[in-house]
């Protein structure tokens, strides 16, 4: 698989993830934002730095399975 095919896949997959919130739980999409609205911003940068090295993580799993 090229580069830019797994940049579409990867694209591609955060759109139905954040689709599938919305559509299953619009009302919640309120509370969420004024939950990260009250957090510190360094908890926030922290929680985003996880989820970028989360993220990592699995593309570098998902390489390695597939061949």
């Amino acid at each position: 698989m090229s580069g830019a095919t797994l940049i579409l896949l990867g694209l591609g997959l955060v759109l139905v993830i954040e689709g599938l919130v919305l559509a299953l739980a619009p009302s919640r999409i309120d509370e969420l934002l004024e939950l990260i609205r009250r957090m510190p911003v360094e908890m926030r940068r922290n929680l985003g730095l996880g989820a970028m090295a989360l993220g990592l993580a699995l593309i570098w799993l998902a390489r390695g399975l597939g061949g």
